[in-house]
C-alpha cells in the first residue's frame, strides 16, 4: 500500500494562491494514476485534477481548469497542486489519492473516489475574506 501525506493547506483570501504537496512513499503499481480530490462539508468527495504517473499529461475538472495545476516531482516523489485565483467555493478538505488505472481512464471525468485505493489524511483549504 502506498503511504500519502498532504501538506500546504490553510486559510487564504479570495484571489489568492496555495500550493498543496503530497509526499508519496513509493509508486508500487504498474499503472499509477495520481489525483487530488476535495470534499466540502456534507458533500461528496470529488476529483479535481489527475495525472498518470510519469506522463506529464494532467487532466482537470471543469470547476478548476485554468486555475489549478497538478504536477509531479519524480525525484522527490512529491505530487503538487498549485491553486491560483482561489474562490470561496474552493473551500474543502483536499486529499491526495493513488490508484492502479490505465492512462486513458486517469481523468476527473472518468473516475470517482471508489476507483482509488490509497489516500492521504487530507489538508484543509479555506477561502474567505
Amino acid at each position: 500500500q502506498v503511504h500519502l501525506v498532504e501538506s500546504g493547506g490553510g486559510p487564504v483570501q479570495p484571489g489568492g494562491s496555495l500550493r498543496l504537496s503530497c509526499a508519496v512513499s513509493a509508486y508500487t503499481y504498474k499503472n499509477t494514476c495520481m489525483a487530488w480530490f476535495r470534499q466540502a462539508p456534507e458533500k461528496e468527495r470529488v476529483p479535481v485534477a489527475s495525472i498518470y504517473h510519469g506522463s506529464n499529461n494532467p487532466k482537470y475538472a471543469d470547476s478548476v481548469k485554468g486555475r489549478f495545476t497538478i504536477s509531479e516531482d519524480n525525484t522527490e516523489n512529491i505530487l503538487y497542486l498549485q491553486m491560483n485565483d482561489l474562490k470561496p467555493e474552493d473551500t474543502a478538505m483536499y486529499y491526495c489519492a493513488g490508484a492502479s488505472l490505465d492512462s486513458n481512464l486517469c481523468a476527473p471525468y472518468y473516475v470517482n473516489q471508489h476507483n482509488f485505493n490509497d489516500w492521504g489524511q487530507g489538508t484543509q483549504v479555506t477561502v474567505s475574506s
